[in-house]
């Protein structure tokens, strides 16, 4: 584990806590007796904490030692760049590589005959926009906006535009053998007789 980061993020919490409490760092220096200057030092990351500050520190402001230095929340943002594969584009919407895949495609106005393709995995796909034409084994479907698709694709299966124009998809892509479990409501309880 990395504990910059969890250092870095001490210094936030420190001053919010101080904040929340509505002591000033004259008032918490005369309660720890730890000097303004350092505390200021402390808020403002530029001094490392230290068990022999923070612990009058946390005592003084009546908050844990484990609200101080939990893992900070991670950036959440996806920052892998988009792939362009011909004249369509794919952008990764999960940062993890392996396992459940997302992306956001848009697929080229083509006028190009289905040339199907298999490999190992199982996709899902939403129609965010256009018309999709989905080859799938001997069915030629043409798809609109909000309808969604998923099928093992180890069987012949190719992607493109019904009608011309670019298609704009949600893709979700998985491994062999891994499925979506997705569950409206929770079960319904049925009585034993």
């Amino acid at each position: 584990m990395d504990i910059e980061p969890v250092i870095a993020s001490v210094a936030a919490r420190l001053k919010a806590a101080r904040n929340e409490k509505d002591v000033t760092l004259a008032k918490l220096s005369r309660t720890t007796g730890i000097s303004v200057s350092t505390l200021s030092r402390l808020e403002s990351g530029q001094r490392k904490p230290s068990l022999e500050l923070l612990v009058p520190i946390v005592r003084a402001l009546g908050v844990s030692m484990d609200e101080l230095l939990k893992e900070p929340v991670a950036d959440p943002r996806v920052r892998r760049g988009a792939v362009r594969r011909g004249e369509s584009t794919f952008t990764p919407l999960s940062a993890r590589a392996g396992g459940l895949q997302a992306y956001r495609a848009v697929l080229a106005a083509t006028k190009t005959e289905p040339e199907q393709k298999t490999h190992e995995g199982f996709e899902w796909v939403y129609v965010l926009s256009g018309q999709l034409r989905l080859a799938l084994a001997e069915h030629d479907i043409v798809m609109a906006h909000g309808e969604a698709a998923e099928f093992d694709t180890r069987v012949p299966h190719w992607l493109g535009s019904a009608d011309g124009n670019p298609v704009e998809l949600l893709i979700l892509f998985g491994p062999q053998g891994e499925r979506m479990h997705v569950r409206a409501g929770p079960a319904k309880r049925t009585k034993a007789p």
